[in-house]
């Protein structure tokens, strides 16, 4: 064979794609990844490269006997590339369920009886009617003539390859613009083979030469460029995306400057400023638009963790979000970037407030019950106590309020609390804790108060229900109260129980002075009713 020879330098090529292929199947086989086609990778790269070396001998080959044995060598690899292609693409799109052994196997029956036949066919001619040196060619080539069986052959492949091209079109869509390189790459590398394929049954090629090899080439290089600028072999395929997609928690990836890199559905139903066109975006653009709690730091911190919940506002609605942040570390172990997960726990935050509301506040009136008052106002007296501040408490209660009851009934007796309630809560800051001590009886807690200045406060309360009595259908109702009042002296550390016992003995003077009066536990009082 002459070396300048247009089949020479066609010889070299195939034998640079077989090279490749092979390069191919030997970097996927050692390649660490979760990616579920690998196997399929592998075969496919390792059948490529098989059929290309064979073609590229026989193209070498002498006399119609050896080219006849390098066809046969051939068609070992060559009918089982299209379904591997097939089964890669399906596992690449998440459709391994459909690739599992039996309907695995049932893709290469027809392969396999097209292997049968090309090695047998001297007995039957039924893939080739006949095989045949080329006449006025310088160079030994081989020309066929088809029989039934090399058409079967040649329909399934052409039918597993547009099912493979159908299968990546249709999740094209679907998919985000990371992925649709990869995407491309495959359909390129299956579609430039099958076309070529085409051409050759045709008779369009030059020479009468098969252009597959010289186009598998060709693949094998977009598979190079796909690994090395898209990481083919490395970054989560369709399958993976399709299980990020179907999760219910918002998830983003963030890299290392914190812009956003991906999310997911999930994550664009709670920030609806998450669109295609934030993809590259800084995320403290677009985070707080519906954020209504602090800050919630990105930073990539030592830790690498970071958890907080937020209340969240998106239109009329209010959610509560569980967001934490983890880094996203590279093979080799370095932060790469974040991903954000955002948990929706709105149905368990509101019950969690419900419960909370039902352990600490009075169902009638609607303020602080007895066992809230006495935890939070042992934490103020001794918060008090360690900043060296004044505390003092309150109590009081209606005055004859069982003749209120008796006379007009308990429900104008609840309108009676309720109505006393609303009074203290005009007179009473924001620091004040009040609560429904029991019955007719309330509490409040004063921080930084003096005794004095707690007098001043129960004495306007006190005038200010007298002033104002409850009107009813019937008539209006006077009401009075009598006040206790005591204050906790730093130095004697006394418990939060007898403060108010001290508290009690005042009121309980108030009451026996008249009521409707104000006694401080140091015996003053303010008025008296006598």
């Amino acid at each position: 064979m002459i070396m300048n020879s247009p089949i020479s330098h066609y010889i070299i090529i195939v034998i640079i794609a077989g090279v490749l292929s092979v390069l191919l199947a030997i970097y996927a086989y050692f390649k660490k990844t979760n990616f579920s086609g690998m196997n399929m990778f592998v075969w496919t790269s390792s059948l490529t490269a098989l059929y290309t070396f064979a073609f590229a001998f026989e193209l070498a080959s002498d006399s119609l006997r050896e080219i006849r044995f390098w066809v046969n060598i051939e068609y070992m690899g060559m009918p089982f590339i299209a379904p591997c292609s097939l089964l890669l693409v399906m596992h690449y799109v998440g459709l391994e369920q459909f690739t599992q052994r039996k309907i695995r196997w049932l893709l290469f029956v027809i392969p396999a009886i097209t292997l049968l036949m090309v090695l047998t066919n001297e007995y039957h001619h039924l893939f080739y009617r006949s095989f045949y040196l080329r006449p006025n060619v310088s160079s030994p080539l081989a020309d066929v003539v088809p029989d039934i069986w090399y058409y079967v052959h040649g329909g399934y492949t052409f039918g597993t390859m547009f099912a493979s091209l159908f299968l990546l079109f249709s999740y094209w869509k679907k998919t985000k613009t990371i992925y649709r390189r990869q995407i491309a790459m495959m359909a390129l590398g299956i579609s430039l083979p099958m076309t070529g394929a085409l051409l050759y049954v045709l008779g369009m090629v030059p020479l009468g030469m098969d252009p597959v090899p010289i186009l598998l080439c060709i693949t094998s290089l977009l598979y190079v460029l796909s690994i090395f600028s898209t990481g083919m072999l490395t970054v989560a395929p369709i399958a993976r995306e399709h299980i990020f997609e179907s999760m219910r928690d918002g998830v983003l990836v963030l890299n290392l400057s914190n812009q956003i890199m991906d999310f997911n559905s999930a994550a664009a139903q709670i920030i609806p400023a998450l669109t295609s066109s934030t993809i590259g975006k800084k995320l403290e653009h677009i985070w707080r638009r519906g954020a209504e709690s602090g800050a919630f730091s990105f930073g990539l911190d030592p830790s690498g963790e970071h958890e907080q919940e937020l209340k969240w506002i998106r239109g009329k609605e209010t959610f509560y979000y569980r967001v934490r942040a983890s880094d996203l570390l590279s093979p080799n172990g370095q932060i790469a970037g974040r991903i954000i997960v955002m948990i929706d726990v709105t149905e368990h935050t509101l019950l969690q407030n419900k419960l909370r509301h039902l352990a600490e506040i009075d169902g009638l009136t609607s303020i602080y019950n007895r066992n809230y008052f006495m935890e939070k106002s042992r934490e103020l007296l001794e918060d008090a106590r360690s900043k060296h501040q004044p505390i003092s408490f309150i109590l009081f209660d209606i005055d004859y309020f069982k003749q209120i009851n008796d006379r007009y009934g308990h429900s104008l007796g609840d309108f009676a609390l309720q109505h006393t309630v609303n009074i203290c809560q005009q007179t009473l800051d924001a620091s004040a804790v009040f609560a429904r001590y029991g019955g007719e009886e309330f509490a409040i807690c004063l921080p930084k108060t003096t005794i004095a200045e707690a007098g001043h406060i129960a004495e306007q309360i006190r005038k200010q229900i007298a002033e104002n009595p409850l009107y009813s259908a019937a008539k209006a109702i006077s009401i009075t109260a009598s006040f206790g009042v005591t204050e906790a002296v730093d130095e004697a550390h006394v418990p939060l129980e007898a403060l108010l016992r001290d508290a009690d003995d005042a009121l309980y003077r108030s009451k026996h002075k008249g009521r409707n009066s104000v006694h401080l536990s140091n015996g003053e009082y303010l008025h008296a009713n006598e």
